[in-house]
């Protein structure tokens, strides 16, 4: 058991030996120092060149930096042990077990008898590393697979450190969606550390950190996927799509301008009543992730006052912030005249208003009682403004007298506007137009007598009507008209009379015109009054 584990030494050490011949570029004399660079830890065996051609040395001692460090006599037979550092094989050369750092130098191997002129000195190089290497960007979430995550806008931080032994050779580098591959920074130091301000989406991809030993020339390198994301600005945008069947409608919803894509969701809310008052419930009809959504529905699906919600979620937007878009389905109802009617020959048009439904109704014309669609033609001229439908009927005949019907139509039903239409010929406006000359007629006689009335009214009031003024013919007030002030001075007010038989006394007074030329007092000419069962007279003279 023993010697098979001392073979396997030996076998071990022959395989570096050769290894180590090959890797030194000798010389035909063998006279040039050599440089032998090795790993931290690893094992190596030296090579002795200065013993005699042909001759079997005696004794053996390997020296360190000019301090012997182990000699052999080789009348002992030594083998090689796994315990031991240093070793001085058969053929003289050293046998070093786990390399330390202070296995580090110039050896020189000396062998009795030995030969002066064959006597060559090693460079031992130890290395170690790159290793230990450690990355760390910061503020920034890390995923499940270890992909981080900043926020734009935000100000990163990029550090990096390793080990290296003697010196080393640190660097940043940076390849993005392009494929480029950038140096950001680099320097000698045990840690290597820049920042990014105001990051943005073209900042995203592989950051990596590289370890160059400055002597083995190993390198290695630690990389880290950065990802920017960032949220849309806008709220959703909801929009519909009707197909050729109005029965059919495609509902849309996009939320473009974030990363990663955001969660979208299409569906119906409408309140419930409940015993703690109206309360949302709903259904969900889709979702995905992605920025554009998109969903189906037929008539069966939909009613009136049904809302149709498309909620938006993205990684950057905390679930309080609700992002979404939404509208209410509202079914057709097309408003206008139902009566109209039109003159023989001219031209008559039929309007139609609708702007109520929810997604916007098809309105089309149709006729006569079969509903036979309206085509434009030079009969028959369709037009729209806005919400406004028209039909304008060129040259009416009596023909075109019926039935007319403005059907609107969504995806929720169908609604249509009757119109009756009625065409009149020439000659049934003639009796409208008699008609409308006797009215003027008699309102115009009717203001003639009123304004013989009006200026008669004094007789009519103080006779107590037309009656009253044949029977009082004899009591008459006669004003006559003078050119002189007649009287200066105001008259007095006549007392009233008594009443004798029941009726009341009338005193009638005249006056008359009184010229320049006449006397000053001209006495009136008495009129006495009748009155039944009295004796009274009374004159007034001026």
């Amino acid at each position: 058991m023993k010697s098979g584990y001392t073979a396997g030494i030996i076998m071990k050490a022959f395989s570096v030996a050769i290894f180590l011949f090959l890797f030194m570029d000798q010389t035909a004399n063998g006279r040039s120092d050599k440089t032998v660079i090795k790993t931290l830890g690893a094992n190596i065996l030296l090579p002795c060149w200065n013993t005699a051609m042909n001759v079997t040395p005696s004794f053996t001692r390997w020296m360190q930096n000019g301090q012997v460090i182990i000699g052999r006599n080789h009348s002992i037979i030594l083998t090689p042990s796994s315990e031991g550092h240093l070793t001085i094989m058969n053929n003289q050369s050293l046998y070093i077990n786990g390399l330390a750092l202070s296995d580090e130098g110039i050896y020189l191997c000396d062998s009795l008898p030995h030969d002066n002129n064959t006597q060559t000195s090693l460079t031992l190089q130890i290395v170690s590393g790159p290793g230990n290497g450690i990355t760390d960007i910061h503020p920034a979430t890390t995923l499940s697979n270890g992909t981080l995550i900043v926020h734009r806008g935000s100000t990163v931080f990029f550090n990096c450190s390793s080990w290296s032994y003697p010196s080393q050779h640190l660097s940043w580098g940076f390849q993005g969606v392009a494929s480029r591959n950038d140096s950001l920074t680099a320097g000698s130091g045990s840690w290597l550390d820049f920042r990014i301000e105001d990051i943005q989406p073209t900042a995203q991809g592989n950051y990596i950190c590289r370890d160059q030993n400055s002597v083995s020339q190993k390198e290695v390198g630690w990389s880290k996927e950065l990802l920017v994301y960032y949220s849309p600005e806008k709220h959703p945008e909801c929009q519909w799509k009707i197909g050729k069947d109005p029965s059919h409608v495609q509902f849309n919803c996009s939320w473009f301008g974030g990363y990663p894509s955001p969660t979208l969701l299409w569906g119906e809310k409408h309140q419930v009543p409940s015993s703690q008052g109206n309360q949302v419930a709903g259904q969900l009809m889709e979702s995905e992730v992605t920025d554009h959504l998109v969903v189906n529905l037929n008539r069966s699906l939909l009613f009136e006052g049904q809302t149709l919600k498309c909620d938006g979620h993205h990684p950057m937007i905390s679930t309080e912030d609700e992002k979404f878009c939404s509208f209410t389905l509202k079914s057709p109802y097309p408003e206008g005249e139902p009566l109209v009617t039109a003159l023989e020959g001219t031209n008559i048009t039929l309007t139609c208003k609708e702007s109520s439904s929810l997604p916007p109704a098809l309105t089309t014309w149709q006729r006569t009682a079969q509903q036979e669609d309206v085509v434009p033609s030079s009969k028959y001229v369709l037009s729209r403004q806005g919400p406004t439908f028209t039909l304008t009927i060129v040259n009416i005949i009596k023909q075109d007298e019926g039935l007319y019907f403005c059907r609107s139509e969504n995806p929720l039903m169908v609604r249509e506007l009757e119109i009756y239409l009625t065409v009149k010929t020439s000659s049934q406006y003639t009796g409208a137009i008699i008609g409308i000359f006797l009215a003027i007629l008699i309102v115009g006689s009717g203001i003639v007598i009123a304004k013989t009335v009006y200026s008669s009214r004094d007789r009519i009031c103080l006779g107590n009507g037309f009656e009253r003024m044949e029977e009082d013919r004899e009591d008459v007030l006669s004003l006559v008209e003078s050119d002189e002030e007649v009287f200066p001075e105001a008259v007095p007010r006549l007392p009233p009379l008594s009443l004798t038989n029941g009726h009341n006394t009338t005193t009638l007074v005249q006056i008359h015109r009184i010229s320049s030329n006449d006397h000053e007092d001209e006495e009136m000419v008495e009129h006495p009054l009748q009155l039944e069962h009295t004796d009274m007279e009374e004159l007034v003279t001026f």
